[in-house]
């Protein structure tokens, strides 16, 4: 039997997931949102949708009727109401959200519940954590665990090396709220854009430097058993420097309207992106340190026959690899679910997984034994 599926926001990422789960024909997917623009684009492609005000949690709620799961491709900030509603309503819930309160909120709602509910299914949190909790498992005593993300313009022009690839609202979230880490084996908050480092991979020159959210769990699931764990967003040279300007100095940090109004006339889109993922992860394997290495490198290209960024790709076709373990029985089927629980080799393996993947991806995992 089909699952019934209500995707709440048909924004870029939501596009993208109703192309790839109506494509597959195991899933009835309907689409919500307020803007008709966005409904009518699904429309004249056989996407079946529905005009709702998403912000109406009573709304919400009444037109979740029948429905077996929903997919929330919504800004962060409305998590939490829409996770409320799918819960009132008996639906399963799935999520992109980066924020660390809106996830801790809607672990909240899922406690003692009948009804799965899985945030943060996207890139980072989300298929970053699932990659290092399984290089750790695979240690017999973990050092270090380092995860680096960077959703980058292949082509950068502007001085901040950078173009708007996916939500503006989360990037700036992530630039702005503290950031979970452990160090010397305690969990602790660390500053957003700091902690900057430098490193080059296929001949290109990075930096990365500390934002929120990307860890997801992984601080709790890995307590006590690290000595240290940290997430970083990836960026070309300078982006740092100018972001902390703008946040720091000019105090945009405290009108974050004015910075996305800014951001969203100064800083062009692009579909012609690049995401780099990046995970390292030290320890002890058989009583020698040893090192293992994750990383992939993915581009734009077409997916189900649709255009599709890199960032589409990989934030899109997570939540819909993971809905579809979930529909096969793969991952739990009530309560609040971590992605340490998606099993990284059934993630690969899955028809949409397999979208990290391909001719375009220069994939590599490789262990060192260290000196």
């Amino acid at each position: 039997m089909n699952m019934k599926v209500a995707l709440v926001g048909a924004g870029l990422i939501g596009q993208s997931v109703a192309h790839l789960l109506h494509e597959t024909g195991d899933f009835e997917i309907v689409a919500f949102d307020r803007d008709e623009n966005a409904l009518a684009l699904l429309d004249s492609q056989g996407i079946p949708t529905r005009r709702v005000d998403l912000a109406d949690t009573p709304a919400l709620r009444q037109a979740l009727n029948g429905f077996d799961a929903l997919v929330n491709a919504l800004p962060y900030y409305l998590a939490i109401k829409v996770a409320s509603a799918a819960k009132a309503a008996g639906v399963h819930y799935f999520d992109l959200t980066e924020d660390v309160r809106a996830t801790h909120a809607i672990r909240a709602i899922a406690e003692d519940s009948e009804l799965a509910f899985m945030p943060q299914c996207g890139l980072a949190p989300g298929f970053i954590g699932i990659v290092a909790h399984a290089l750790a498992k695979r240690l017999d005593d973990v050092r270090e665990v380092k995860m680096r993300v960077g959703a980058l313009p292949e082509f950068p022009t502007n001085a901040l090396k950078y173009n708007l690839t996916w939500s503006i609202d989360g990037l700036i979230n992530e630039y702005c709220q503290p950031c979970e880490a452990i160090r010397d084996g305690r969990t602790q908050w660390v500053q957003p854009l700091e902690g900057v480092e430098h490193f080059s991979l296929d001949g290109i020159e990075y930096e990365a430097f500390n934002t929120s959210g990307g860890l997801g769990t992984l601080c709790e699931t890995l307590a006590g058993k690290v000595e240290t764990l940290d997430y970083k967003s990836v960026r070309y040279p300078g982006h740092r420097d100018l972001m902390k300007f703008l946040l720091g100095d000019l105090r945009m940090s405290f009108d974050r309207d004015g910075l996305k109004t800014m951001l969203k006339r100064a800083v062009p889109s692009t579909a012609q992106d690049v995401v780099l993922i990046f995970v390292t992860v030290t320890g002890m394997r058989c009583g020698q340190l040893v090192q293992d290495v994750f990383t992939r490198k993915i581009f734009a290209k077409d997916a189900c026959g649709t255009p599709m960024s890199a960032i589409q790709i990989t934030t899109a076709g997570a939540i819909c690899a993971e809905l579809d373990l979930f529909r096969e029985g793969v991952l739990p089927q009530s309560g609040f679910v971590r992605q340490e629980q998606v099993p990284l080799d059934a993630f690969l393996g899955n028809r949409f997984g397999k979208l990290y993947e391909g001719a375009n991806v220069v994939a590599t995992a490789r262990q060192f034994a260290l000196a």
